[in-house]
């Protein structure tokens, strides 16, 4: 038995979960779980169709990319978790998607404004967009790169990776990140929900007003603050 298999098997059902979530469209996408006492992380392997993945098909790779176990190539995204699990410590798991509504927003080029106290409940600030990679990060290493361009994004912004979970990476698509596999995906699917609502928000009404602070507040900590008490 591998000392990987609890990893490979929250990789695995965490991954499970975008397709039955319309999260993604073939394999346009992958969610990693890491075990920090091992310094490893378990990802989905490229390329595989969801209704092919096993347990035992997830790939073990160190935080510097490398591979440490399996016989598939790991995610062509792998390198982006590498460095988002090696910069930040807090980090258990990452999912990455193509979903419609997030990925439009970051086309787009644009943060998703708080307009609701839907997305209150996850954020108090406007859903970052980090800016299109420069040229010259292109040229490198853009897998890796990838992981500095979201870190960027959040020194630039001063915003912190464990209060806000969830980035748009400019005409690309949307990262999300959690204490675990499963919470990341949690965030990624509340990240196509609230990306939904501001487009529509913005179709509806082009002048629709930011969330007033107060609300913001209210909401964010009766679900997150001290005396938390919301859970629907």
């Amino acid at each position: 038995m591998s000392k990987y298999q609890h990893i490979q098997q929250e990789a695995y059902e965490a991954n499970m979960q975008l397709p039955k979530l319309g999260l993604v469209l073939f394999t346009f996408g992958n969610v990693s779980a890491a075990d920090r006492s091992l310094g490893v992380f378990a990802i989905k392997p490229s390329g595989v169709a969801y209704e092919d993945l096993t347990p035992g098909k997830m790939v073990i790779v160190d935080f510097e990319g490398k591979t440490v176990e399996g016989d598939l190539r790991p995610s062509s995204d792998t390198l982006t978790h590498a460095v988002l699990y090696k910069h930040w410590e807090k980090i258990g798991g990452i999912v990455h998607t193509h979903s419609t509504y997030a990925t439009s927003w970051a086309q787009s080029q644009r943060d998703i404004p708080i307009f609701g106290t839907t997305h209150a409940d996850y954020n108090t600030v406007d859903i970052p967009c980090a800016p299109p990679m420069s040229d010259e990060m292109i040229q490198g290493n853009y897998e890796h790169e990838t992981g500095f361009q979201i870190m960027n994004c959040f020194a630039a912004k001063g915003l912190s990776y464990e209060e806000v979970e969830m980035v748009l990476v400019g005409n690309h698509a949307p990262f999300t990140w959690g204490k675990n596999a499963a919470k990341a995906v949690h965030n990624s699917a509340v990240l196509e929900q609230v990306a939904q609502m501001a487009l529509l928000t913005e179709q509806i009404n082009p002048k629709a007003p930011r969330l007033k602070d107060a609300l913001i507040r209210k909401h964010y900590e009766r679900k997150h603050g001290p005396d938390s008490y919301y859970g629907q």
